[in-house]
């Protein structure tokens, strides 16, 4: 009986191929264990050889293991490419929720509460401890973030929503796109602004204490500066969003973290950790086309005019933003890097928050207030980029 025979060699292996290897594993051992002794070199290709040569004998042996590693390149390649062009994709989806919006209609009330976690989770699996120690190690500059966050984009908010509503158009619903600005305005720092200075080079270690900062603070300061900046306009739950700010944000964000101190450790976790960008951007995309779908009809009957004039609004608050940031940077003797970081922190907001906090509290009166929400869920990502490119750009010259 021969060497393959006596291990059943299975009917599905290609004889050549099951030889050769067989070959291979039969001179290896004798080189490994001749003498009774072996380098690492010659254990490792033993190693290595005998497992192909088991796959050799019965390919039902490791296509599960096979078939694992190849999805795994699959849904990071997927998840890559997703984040890479976070902005694209969340404007097709936009703009094909806007011809089709039947598409996102189950995305509202708990669903969009549990997809806005989601996000906030896949930003808890990238917290370390040490994230948290720079709180501690630089109070100063984290004090200096955090006041330009919530005085700079609020109030511009509030002079931006007086200033569109002169214009006769907007005028009607001045109302509601003044609620969502000011949502807007008042949310903490994006999640994806860490990496917006990680390409612009920036302060990224920065960049996270601010994020970590600024979402911590928003269950008391959100609530508390929608209040007084809208409260005048419509009546305001801030006890309400207190309680939904901590669900939607700070239970996943704290969840996540746990887990990655608990498993971050594991090389399975890692991976999953890897995928997580574009589970992120598939996420923000859903909250971007449930809103899309929710203004569908008033946004048809209001035509271009409304949409421009809204869309004008974001851009100001957002770019006004991002140069004010840059200059309080400025102000305070900065870094180059730590400037740029300031700049993108307090100018891109979590707009997916606002979005939440505008269907939850304020579409049954005022159905208007999530547009300007969901335009800037798309336009921050995008600026944010075109930033980034900008900074780098620089660099270069």
């Amino acid at each position: 009986m021969s060497h393959t025979e006596g291990v059943g060699l299975s009917h599905t292996a290609t004889p050549g191929v099951t030889q050769t290897v067989f070959e291979d594993v039969e001179e290896s051992k004798s080189r490994l264990w001749k003498g009774g002794k072996g380098d690492t070199l010659t254990r490792q290709k033993t190693i290595k050889t005998f497992f192909l040569f088991l796959c050799s004998l019965n390919r039902n042996f490791a296509p599960d293991l096979y078939n694992t590693i190849e999805m795994y390149k699959i849904l990071k390649f997927i998840s890559d490419t997703l984040s890479g062009k976070a902005s694209i994709f969340i404007i097709l989806t936009a703009v094909v929720t806007f011809f089709f919006p039947s598409i996102f209609e189950w995305v509202k009330g708990d669903t969009q509460t549990i997809i806005l976690g989601i996000i906030m989770l896949t930003m808890g699996l990238t917290l370390t401890p040490d994230d948290f120690k720079l709180l501690a190690k630089r109070p100063l500059d984290i004090l200096i973030g955090a006041v330009a966050q919530f005085t700079i984009m609020p109030l511009v908010a509030f002079s931006l929503s007086w200033l569109f509503s002169q214009v006769p158009a907007f005028a009607p619903y001045s109302t509601a796109m003044a609620i969502g600005i000011i949502l807007v305005g008042c949310c903490p720092g994006g999640v994806s602004s860490n990496i917006m200075s990680f390409l612009c080079k920036g302060d990224v270690a920065y960049s996270v204490g601010m994020t970590c900062a600024s979402t911590l603070l928003a269950p008391v300061l959100t609530p508390l500066l929608v209040l007084w900046l809208a409260g005048e306009r419509v009546d305001v739950d801030a006890w309400g969003m207190f309680k939904q700010i901590l669900i939607v944000t700070i239970l996943p964000i704290a969840i996540g973290f746990f887990l990655n101190v608990w498993l971050g450790h594991k090389d399975v976790f890692r991976k999953i950790q890897g995928c997580m960008p574009g589970v992120s951007v598939l996420s923000l995309a859903c909250i971007v086309g449930g809103v899309i779908t929710a203004v569908h009809d008033p946004l048809v009957e209001n035509g271009l005019v409304l949409f421009l004039l809204t869309f004008g609004m974001v851009f100001c608050h957002n770019t006004i933003g991002y140069v004010l940031g840059y200059s309080v940077g400025r102000l305070c003797h900065f870094s180059v890097a730590k400037k740029r970081t300031l700049s993108i922190e307090v100018g891109m907001q979590n707009a997916g928050l606002g979005t939440n906090l505008a269907m939850t509290f304020f579409v049954a009166t005022n159905p208007m207030a999530v547009v300007p929400c969901a335009i800037s869920c798309a336009w921050h990502s995008i600026s944010g980029t075109i930033l980034a490119n900008i900074f780098s750009h620089r660099d270069k010259e």
